[in-house]
């Protein structure tokens, strides 16, 4: 597994954890902006997560894809993941 791999691998397991505390906030009834404010910070850092994707996707498959002259389907890929970002 290389580095980025692991970075990525524990930063899920954090998000998991803090998923696992979201559903107990709600199931113990806590204080409506604490839940609010504990799934935000799980949706920034599955945002951090998708980021550090696309990080590694741009500076190696990409990058690849274009020196093979596989063009048109590196910029479709990037066009895709950019449209879903924006969504």
């Amino acid at each position: 597994m290389n580095t980025l791999t692991k970075k990525i691998v524990r930063r899920l397991q954090i998000i998991e954890g803090q998923v696992r505390g979201l559903r107990e906030m709600v199931e113990k009834d806590k204080y409506c902006i604490d839940i609010i404010t504990q799934s935000s910070a799980v949706k920034q850092g599955l945002s951090n997560v998708e980021d550090m994707l696309m990080e590694g996707h741009l500076s190696h498959c990409v990058v690849k894809q274009i020196q093979d002259g596989s063009t048109k389907k590196a910029v479709g890929e990037i066009l895709k993941v950019y449209k879903l970002k924006r969504k």
